[in-house]
């Protein structure tokens, strides 16, 4: 049974595993063409990316908001206006100018739908303000939308318009009246027409007049082109203006907008604050725009009636003594007269007073409310709540244009049902006190008429028939003085929107496109993308590449470590004497001895060279060190027990056919299957026939017979044995050796098959092992890039090493040039 502490120097050592960061860095290095490639077509891309991209220039406004408060308040009129604060205004004004409404209004008014375009190296490019027309569209009938049209001067007078529609079955028409859209079908993809200019054209998908400027010259043979655009998405480009508040002075307001056209920036900065102040001033005026109204379609009716009143006055006084009679009653035709237009004042303040009440109960809106001044309410709480209510509810109608969630709204309603609440109680107020006036001149009018009764009938008919003139002409008068009241109050009223800068082409403002970040950025990226394949290559390479994968992997010693096989055949000492290659089983042969004179070893020595798998080099590392040995003199003879997969015959041009497995069966002597070859103090006895029991025969004592001979006629015995972690062959030979070689080969032996030597190892079956890192390249691809366990003298060493190097594949089609030609 083995006990599961065995186990645990695997274990441990395997886990010792970590990161190398310093191997990670060296193969970064190695990899150094993928990260010159990668960033030159970084660069290169950003190269292409900057030369197509237009130029992106920054404009900005800047406007302040201010309380213009309008003289003609408190001294000539009673019509009093409140409009809220510096900071309710600011705040109106940003959600405005970024409102879909507001920038509308301004697209529409600068037709920006239609772009001015001119063929550039790589693209279209924005000339508007920079050609010799203007468009002018019919917004009732169809225009081509999104498709390039092209306008070409024949003469000053005569152009041709041209329409490429590239293989389309249809196109789409749009009518910017009200923004409808409608597909066509197209019957040609050329379309060529000429027209001649301030001529209107006219076709199913084009409809406008083209307009040369005044200041337009030299333009015969020019191109442009003209583009009708999505009403809506210029529309939604534009919104994306930046609107910020001055922190220092929060009346302050600052717009900036971004484009590749300076002239199209200017003007729409311009005309977007443009549009505002006039709305911002119609807004200001509708309290004195609905009194004006209100006074306009009273006077309409009152008009009439004076002259009604008027003409049956005179009817009255024909053919009569006019001068008797107005001598016997004017003081009471004057005093009733006066009494009149009294109770006609009380009559319409409770007049307004009822229908402010039914305004407030129906919930109606009240932008259109007059001013309260105009029915005599002097009352202040009410001119007050009703100028504050008018303006909540025009501040709610424009932000119901820009605002659909009903959270923008409940501040506003809030505060609208607050002043609901109140004016409904003033005016109960009002009304109480109106009643208690219009009882008191009740009772005077009907003592004054009392008096009139005395008169004579005829008299008393003037006097009636004078006091109804004097009142409608009394009512006439004072609401024409009204009338011009509210008239000066709107022509007095400035804007409380004005420029401080407004938008202005003095050169510069140039955002981009940002060139240095672009290559700044590919240089990045063309440094990652390979960084993060090379971290993932080594994050997922589970090879031993150094010998100090080694280290961390096992507490087996490192013995040496062998370079890279350049030649075809494996003999590479014999051929290349005096080669680094060579110079690194020279090293290996001096630690065996080292190892040997530490175990005071005696006699033959038997050296085992196995491996985890195929492929690892520990046939060719069994051959070069057998050959070694023997250039130094000493009788070596390598023995092929890889009984199951012979490979040592080949390339000593020997025979296979008689060999170890005959020894072991008694076939053949010791001396029959000793095959001698071309170097000197060097035998070979090769594996022989493929038994069907290797194991087995290995296990035999005939196995002990022939090291037990062996060691009677050499110095070094080489045994080149089975993979030890495929089969078992390898574990009954080690009782035979003075050292074991452990052959692992660079970017092929995997990490975890170490842990089964660990294994082995720790349970004794593999004593007196080391370890061979055979096909070593100091490379930095591996992860190594100097240092360790070096096989040659570096650069000092050019002159006593033979240089052998494999060629490269472009060295190699040079050379067969070369060849060819001779």
């Amino acid at each position: 049974m083995l006990d599961v502490k065995d186990f645990n120097f695997a274990d441990s050592a395997y886990s010792t595993s970590s990161f190398d960061f310093k191997g990670f860095l060296s193969k970064m290095l190695g990899y150094w063409k993928w990260f010159v490639f990668s960033i030159v077509i970084a660069l290169l891309i950003a190269y292409n990316i900057n030369i197509r991209q237009q130029k992106i220039y920054g404009l900005d406004a800047s406007i302040v908001v201010r309380d213009e408060n309008n003289s003609y308040f408190t001294s000539n009129t009673s019509l009093v206006f409140n409009w809220g604060g510096v900071s309710e205004k600011v705040q109106t004004v940003v959600t405005t100018l970024k409102s879909r409404t507001h920038n509308e209004k301004v697209v529409q008014k600068l037709h920006y739908y239609i772009s001015y375009l001119k063929e550039g190296k790589y693209n279209l490019e924005d000339v508007y303000g920079q050609t010799p027309f203007t468009v002018t569209i019919d917004e009732n009938k169809a225009q081509l939308l999104q498709v390039p049209i092209k306008i070409k001067f024949i003469s000053e007078t005569e152009y041709e318009l041209s329409i490429d529609f590239k293989d389309k079955q249809s196109a789409t028409i749009v009518y910017y009246n009200d923004n409808t859209k409608e597909n066509i079908p197209i019957q040609n993809q050329m379309y060529n027409k000429k027209a001649v200019v301030n001529e209107k054209v006219q076709t199913p998908f084009l409809n406008f007049t083209l307009n040369i400027k005044p200041s337009a010259f030299n333009y015969v043979g020019s191109e442009t082109y003209i583009q009708f655009e999505n009403f809506d998405s210029v529309v939604s480009k534009y919104r994306n203006l930046s609107v910020s508040v001055d922190n220092q002075a929060q009346s302050v307001i600052k717009i900036g907008l971004s484009g590749t056209n300076k002239n199209r920036l200017v003007e729409y900065l311009n005309t977007t604050v443009k549009i505002l102040k006039e709305n911002q001033l119609q807004s200001k005026n509708k309290f004195a725009t609905n009194t004006i109204s209100f006074i306009d379609s009273t006077l309409v009716v009152m008009e009439g009636q004076l002259n009604d009143a008027e003409k049956e006055l005179n009817e009255f006084r024909k053919g009569k003594n006019v001068f008797e009679m107005e001598v016997g009653g004017s003081t009471l035709t004057q005093q009733l007269s006066d009494y009149d237009v009294q109770k006609e004042t009380i009559n319409r303040k409770v007049s307004y007073l009822n229908h402010l009440k039914s305004y407030l109960q129906k919930d109606k809106g009240f932008a259109s409310l007059p001013a309260p001044a105009v029915a005599g309410i002097e009352d202040p709480n009410i001119l007050l709540n009703v100028s504050k209510l008018i303006q909540l509810s025009a501040q709610k109608d424009e932000l119901s244009k820009t605002a659909k969630s009903a959270v923008y709204f409940e501040e506003i309603n809030t505060e609208m049902n607050a002043l609901k609440t109140v004016l409904l109680e003033n005016i109960e107020t009002a009304k109480a006190a109106t009643q208690i006036d219009l009882g008191v001149i009740n009772k005077v009018i009907s003592k004054a008429e009392n008096k009139v009764r005395v008169l004579p009938e005829q008299m008393q008919e003037h006097v009636k028939i004078s006091r109804k003139y004097n009142l409608k002409d009394n009512l006439y008068s004072t609401f024409l003085q009204k009338r011009s009241e509210a008239e000066i109050v709107k022509a007095s009223n400035v804007s409380d929107i004005e420029f401080i800068d407004s938008a202005k082409d003095i050169g510069g403002g140039l955002q981009g496109p940002k060139n240095d970040v672009n290559y700044i950025l590919a240089i990045i990226l063309g440094f990652l993308i390979p960084f993060f394949i090379v971290l993932i290559i080594t994050l997922l390479d589970n090879n031993i590449n150094t010998s100090e994968d080694i280290v961390r992997l096992t507490k087996i010693p490192v013995i040496g470590v062998i370079g890279k096989k350049i030649s075809k055949d494996n003999l590479a000492v014999i051929k290349h004497p005096k080669s680094a290659l060579a110079e690194s089983f020279r090293a290996l042969r001096t630690s065996l001895q080292y190892i040997y004179k530490r175990q005071d070893a005696e006699g033959a020595k038997i050296v085992m060279l196995t491996s985890s798998i195929s492929g690892e080099g520990k046939t060719f590392c069994s051959m070069n060190l057998a050959t070694v040995f023997a250039l130094s003199e000493k009788k070596t003879i390598i023995v092929g027990l890889d009984l199951r997969k012979p490979k040592i015959f080949d390339d000593f041009n020997i025979n296979n056919s008689v060999g170890v497995v005959n020894y072991l069966i008694k076939q053949k002597t010791l001396d029959e299957v000793i095959e001698t070859t071309h170097i000197p103090y060097l035998d070979v006895i090769s594996s022989g026939p493929i038994p069907p029991n290797p194991s087995e025969l290995l296990m035999n004592e005939m196995m002990t017979q022939l090291i037990n001979e062996l060691k009677e006629k050499y110095e070094y015995i080489i045994l080149d044995t089975p993979p030890v972690g495929l089969v078992s062959d390898a574990l009954e030979l080690t009782q035979y050796c003075d050292a074991t070689l452990y052959v692992t080969r660079q970017g092929f032996t995997k990490k975890g098959m170490l842990a089964v030597v660990n294994e082995k190892h720790k349970r004794g079956e593999l004593h007196n092992i080391s370890i061979i890192l055979n096909g070593y390249q100091n490379k930095a691809k591996y992860g190594y890039g100097g240092g360790g366990y070096v096989y040659g003298y570096g650069e000092y060493g050019e002159s006593y090493l033979d240089q052998v190097r494999e060629y490269t594949w472009w060295e190699k089609i040079k050379n067969k040039a070369k060849k060819s030609k001779k």
